[in-house]
């Protein structure tokens, strides 16, 4: 039940959302002439490998931007190796930044869900090297497909410690419903609309 409602919405929502695609994909060419997508390797069901697709909210240097700045800051060191995140990201263009206010760098996931790689609802997908920081807390991760949507998104997102995300992320897991599913989806649209805990 859960993937069938997860193709549907996802296929209708793409074709819904067809003219948003474009119009941003135009505008992010437009910008500076890097590449629309941006594929990151994560980790999904079952420990599978697969590309998660977002609109690129920065510059095509970004690896190397991140390393300097790491370098250079102790304190965003401290808050990377903390969160995987960064309040004030050097590597965000300034499209980037109103694309993520948004979530609208998302949006490509829409594929991911109809390929089967990720859920509309579920723990958000993790990197490699974030896999250490669930520790035993991984295998529940593991056992569900990643959302576009989770528990961790309406709660605060990155306002919210990294192992509290985690806490979230099992007892979404062991205590999954289609009705909980429901009641994320719905509850997204006003996080989506406030930016809370966006960055």
């Amino acid at each position: 039940m859960k993937r069938f409602v997860d193709v549907t919405v996802a296929l209708l929502a793409l074709i819904l959302f067809l003219p948003l695609f474009a119009f941003f994909a135009a505008l992010i060419k437009w910008s500076d002439g890097g590449p629309v997508f941006y594929v990151h390797r994560r980790i999904g069901y079952a420990a599978r490998p697969f590309g998660c697709l977002k609109f690129r909210t920065m510059v095509p240097n970004g690896d190397e931007i991140l390393r300097d700045y790491l370098h250079s800051d102790s304190t965003a060191a401290r808050e990377w190796a903390e969160t995987r995140k960064l309040k004030r990201d050097p590597r965000v263009t300034e499209l980037g930044i109103l694309l993520r206010k948004l979530s609208i760098d998302e949006l490509p996931q829409l594929i991911n869900v109809i390929r089967g790689d990720m859920s509309l609802v579920g723990p958000r997908p993790i990197v490699p090297e974030e896999a250490r920081m669930y520790g035993e807390e991984l295998q529940a991760y593991l056992r569900s497909r990643p959302g576009l949507t989770g528990a961790w998104q309406v709660s605060g997102r990155s306002d919210q410690s990294y192992a509290k995300r985690v806490w979230m992320d099992r007892q979404y897991v062991e205590h999954w419903s289609l009705w909980r599913d429901v009641v994320i989806i719905v509850k997204t649209v006003p996080v989506l609309l406030t930016t809370r805990g966006s960055y």
